[in-house]
């Protein structure tokens, strides 16, 4: 009996011990940049920045790391001190449930989960262990907790009036940032229509049909069929919309994207994307898909990391930027880094005035670099939000 309580006893240590140094070994692992902070820019980029009045980036993934965002991290992209030095308005946070072993941009299959593992490496509920429904929770609780926490310095944006309130508040206070909650594949409503309200109601308004594998809604860009939307997606792309929730297209077959542009009655988003036109692989939007998007209003949101703009550096970033703002104009086309996505990025977010530099020294004019860094995201929101 004693060897036995020996040996529970030695299980229950270890385990503890790996929940503690693991996940942060994984995160700084698997979220490095090219460029390491501080960072310098010309004195005309940094004073063009500075004078930006609203700052956003559509996709960042900083939650799914269990990360205490009010510390500053000397590791990853994202956290709230870092937004309030980058002067960032709002950071969507995209929550992601699920992800395929041996994840590739070619061929996934939904047959193998990375996520799990994470969830039991930080002590997460045995729930969340297979619903994936329960992982979205556990994440916007999080966010939640920080908004809690932070002694008003930090908010979550739901609504038009959430967002009227604070654009107001940012004219009295300058020491304070945002931001809004997304889900990275629509798997995470656990196969049931339903739990879009549960979404929802924890804060979610924005989604995307698919992520790395294809799943009941319809066909990834990434998976094995690179078929259409279903007729459960279809449902659920209306329903969201009903709720004024934001479609986003990253991560869908090409299929799925023509048959959301032929249904939608709003604006819809690709969050973090690169462009076929600078960077041809089927992760990218064509020029088709970049004209569909604009016409109905929404964003193409360019990210910062190599497979997606063919390059390590923010230049990459810039001249991607620059294609859709020749392809359709500028009121169309935003940031979506993917900070924090299990990608190497070239800066962490204290390195946006960098953007600013590149997309000036490609003649892009400042009141068109104010709509990238933030006006069109700002624009879309107040378009989008519920009331």
């Amino acid at each position: 009996m004693k060897k036995i309580v020996k040996v529970l006893f030695a299980c229950v240590a270890i385990y503890l011990l790996f929940i503690i140094i693991a996940p942060s070994v994984i995160d700084e692992m698997k979220n490095p940049t090219v460029l390491k902070p501080p960072y310098k820019v010309s004195e005309s980029a940094q004073k063009i920045y500075n004078s930006l009045p609203f700052i956003a980036d559509m996709h960042c993934d900083a939650l799914l790391w269990d990360r205490d965002l009010l510390d500053r991290k000397e590791y990853g992209h994202v956290d709230i001190p870092r937004m309030l030095e980058a002067n960032v308005s709002i950071q969507a946070f995209t929550i992601v449930t699920k992800s395929p072993k041996g994840q590739n941009f070619s061929t996934n299959t939904g047959d193998s989960d990375n996520i799990t593992t994470l969830m039991i490496a930080q002590g997460q509920s045995i729930k969340s262990w297979s619903s994936l429904t329960e992982r979205v929770l556990i994440q916007a609780k999080s966010l939640h907790e920080f908004e809690e926490e932070s002694t008003g310095k930090f908010r979550i944006m739901k609504s038009k009036s959430d967002l009227k309130k604070y654009l107001i508040d940012t004219e009295l206070y300058s020491n304070i940032t945002a931001g809004f909650l997304g889900v990275e594949g629509a798997h995470a409503l656990d196969g049931k229509l339903e739990n879009i309200s549960i979404l929802f109601d924890a804060g979610v308004r924005m989604m995307s049909p698919t992520h790395f594998f294809d799943n009941k809604l319809g066909g990834s860009a990434h998976g094995v069929s690179k078929s259409g939307l279903t007729d459960f997606g279809e449902k659920v792309i209306k329903e969201m919309q009903l709720r004024h929730m934001i479609v986003d297209v990253a991560h869908a077959s090409p299929k799925v994207i023509d048959a959301i542009l032929a249904m939608t009655t709003q604006p819809i988003v690709s969050s973090h994307t690169g462009v076929k036109g600078t960077c041809d692989n089927v992760r990218n939007l064509s020029d088709k898909h970049i004209k569909g998007i604009a016409n109905s209003g929404g964003l193409v949101s360019i990210a910062m990391f190599k497979q997606a703009v063919c390059g390590t550096g923010v230049k990459s970033t810039a001249v991607a930027i620059k294609y859709v703002i020749d392809l359709v104009g500028p009121d169309f086309v935003a940031l979506g880094s993917d900070f924090d996505g299990s990608v190497k990025t070239s800066i962490d977010i204290t390195g946006l005035p960098l953007i600013v530099e590149e997309l000036l020294k490609l003649k892009v004019s400042e009141i068109d670099i104010q709509k990238v860094m933030g006006g069109n995201v700002k624009r879309l929101l107040l378009e989008s939000l519920p009331e």
